[in-house]
């Protein structure tokens, strides 16, 4: 009997060890649907932004596509690892900076 319990709980252990999300070839740690990290944007090196008002970004340049959203700004859903995110509050503050 010891030993079918053992045999189960190793096959419980291999079934969990599924369900384990795996670090994608970008690094962080959401994959994302194409596979890239969560700072493969930079958006965690620009954190710093977040507080700050958004006219701060129109004499700013990056080297990645950018998207700045205001609120109940319609926006597509299309998922690009590369590009900046910055979304904006209704008191014009960088809310958030992330890829997407």
């Amino acid at each position: 009997m010891r030993a079918m319990t053992g045999i189960a709980g190793m096959a419980l252990a291999g079934v969990l060890a599924a369900c384990v999300p795996v670090e994608g070839p970008g690094g962080g740690g959401y994959p994302g649907p194409a596979g890239g990290g969560v700072n493969q944007c930079g958006a965690l090196d620009l954190q710093f932004l977040v507080g700050g008002p958004a006219t701060a970004l129109n004499t700013m340049r990056f080297n990645k596509p950018v998207r700045v959203i205001y609120p109940d700004t319609a926006v597509t859903m299309d998922f690009n690892a590369d590009r900046l995110n910055f979304e904006v509050d209704r008191m014009g503050r960088i809310s958030r900076v992330s890829c997407g």
